[in-house]
């Protein structure tokens, strides 16, 4: 979770069954809470739509497991540690769940992100993107 503490700007491209792709941006910034937890906020820009914030609590619940919530999912985020990698699991409105990838490259400032979006255990979405620390707090 160290990743997310401090600048980060991500960029990428989501595809929904039967719509056109549009691009997604977001610029956020996290910080570690007393109690230990990361508090991460984001402003997010989607294509056609008008910008939001998007925030995140996160705790570690165990080794190589975090658990947490997102203010645009249904219930818990579930997060495993796998590899070095991250999965993030959640529900979200629309009977939808998500599995997103963030998925360190070398030199730890950038990360690659994928996003899976089922509907009823069927692929209905997916997005590609990168996630980048940027200097300064």
């Amino acid at each position: 979770m160290q990743f997310f503490e401090g600048r980060t700007v991500g960029s990428g491209t989501v595809r929904i069954l039967l719509g056109k792709p549009f691009r997604t941006r977001s610029v956020g910034q996290g910080r570690f809470q007393p109690d230990g937890s990361m508090l991460f906020v984001q402003q997010v820009e989607e294509q056609g739509k008008p910008p939001r914030e998007r925030r995140w609590s996160v705790r570690k619940i165990g080794p190589r497991r975090y658990s947490g919530a997102m203010s645009e999912a249904l219930g818990p985020v579930a997060i495993d540690e796998i590899r070095g990698r991250f999965r993030f699991r959640f529900r979200m409105k629309g009977k939808l769940s998500a599995e997103q990838w963030l998925i360190p490259l070398p030199g730890g400032t950038t990360a690659r992100n994928t996003l899976t979006i089922r509907k009823l255990g069927v692929k209905v979405g997916s997005g590609e993107g990168m996630l980048r620390k940027i200097a300064g707090r």
